[in-house]
């Protein structure tokens, strides 16, 4: 009998012991995972590099993927059309020197050298014009690299700096000083 009595005891102190709770784990938004990543960064400049504008939709900044396609698009817009100038101008030049006179540019520049210089000209104006395209397609991977690290860059209210102006109450000089708060 003292054995059972005994059991039933421990028993039920022991049942206490099962009925621990599990911390549950908050869920966080997607801004919340993406800033305590450390990975955040080189995805968002990978996605870039993959797809123009990838990156800044990645990090949640999908505003600038028009200006990414406008100053690409731009680009190449510039690329196409002083290419396709510079063969007008080639054409022209290679039909003088075999002897046609009917080109579109005759009564424009009879002189074979000026169609030379104009094809010089579309023809610089092409290399800047991809020049340009791999630079703005290298600043989107690069603003999508730096915005991904500037939204891990703590900012909190217990900081601020304020302008401080006191007039000199004995002369006619103003000093200016800073003043800085931190708030521990």
């Amino acid at each position: 009998m003292k054995t059972r009595v005994f059991v039933s005891i421990l028993i039920l102190l022991n049942l206490q012991i099962f009925a621990q709770q599990l911390t549950q784990e908050i869920e966080k938004s997607r801004k919340e995972r993406l800033i305590e990543s450390p990975l955040t960064p080189s995805k968002a400049a990978f996605y870039s590099a993959v797809l123009p504008g990838l990156g800044q939709i990645y990090i949640g900044k999908a505003w600038k993927v028009p200006f990414v396609y406008a100053a690409i698009g731009a680009s190449v817009y510039g690329y196409v059309y002083n290419q396709k100038e510079m063969n007008r101008y080639r054409t022209a030049y290679k039909r003088r020197n075999n002897g046609f006179t009917n080109d579109e540019f005759i009564e424009l520049i009879p002189n074979k050298t000026k169609l030379l210089e104009g094809m010089k000209f579309h023809k610089n104006y092409r290399d800047m014009s991809f020049l340009f395209i791999l630079g703005t397609y290298m600043l989107n991977i690069l603003d999508a690299n730096v915005s991904a690290h500037l939204m891990q860059f703590n900012i909190k209210d217990n900081l601020s700096v304020k302008p401080k102006f006191e007039p000199d109450l004995f002369g006619p000089d103003t000093n200016v000083g800073l003043k800085v708060l931190v708030k521990l």
